[in-house]
């Protein structure tokens, strides 16, 4: 009997076109609610999960923003602050949807474990409100604030991109910038002239 081949899209790994850096992704989010959920279980020795805890979610953070975004679903983003006003902006950045195409295991494990982790990390924190266990709420703040963080980047980087390529592609399609190019110089050099 024939074992039935998994479609792209589907929820397994070796569909993946980058199966090591989506195994390091899903290994960082899943490490930091495992030692936290398994230190409250299994020890009363709290400074060393908070501590090995904050360590992996900072891995986390930063691997998912820096490096599994770009890979995985060619979405990046960081935060500029300008030195002279001080004022504070996003930048997104998406990958050419003409030159890469994401892969849709990649695309679907990727937003499955974005938006999973936040919503566990609330759980865990209504968990120990309820347990009235209130020494580990500043550890389940720190983790829902980064992971949340992520997420929401992410989603606006995601829009901001399928924005961008709408755009872009109106404008190609229909050689609208072409066009106002052309117009544009012509302009330039008949200024005057009657």
């Amino acid at each position: 009997m024939e074992s039935a081949q998994p479609t792209q899209g589907s929820l397994s790994w070796r569909l993946s076109s980058h199966p090591i850096t989506l195994l390091t992704f899903l290994a960082f989010r899943v490490s930091s609610l495992l030692v936290y959920l398994f230190g409250v279980i299994f020890t009363d020795n709290m400074v060393l999960i908070f501590i090995v805890t904050i360590l992996l979610l900072a891995a986390d953070f930063y691997y998912l923003k820096n490096i599994a975004g770009r890979r995985l679903v060619g979405l990046r983003w960081w935060n500029e602050v300008d030195p002279s006003s001080g004022d504070s902006s996003w930048v997104f950045e998406s990958s050419d949807p003409n030159t890469r195409v994401i892969n849709a295991t990649d695309s679907r494990f990727f937003w499955l474990a974005i938006y999973a982790q936040p919503v566990l990390w609330v759980a865990l924190a209504i968990l120990a409100l309820v347990r009235l266990k209130f020494m580990w709420l500043p550890l389940v703040a720190i983790a829902i604030v980064l992971t949340i963080t992520n997420s929401l980047a992410f989603s606006r980087c995601d829009k901001f991109s399928q924005a961008s390529n709408i755009a872009g592609s109106a404008l190609y399609s229909s050689n609208i910038a072409g066009n106002l190019a052309s117009n544009m110089v012509g302009r330039l050099f008949t200024f005057g002239r009657s």
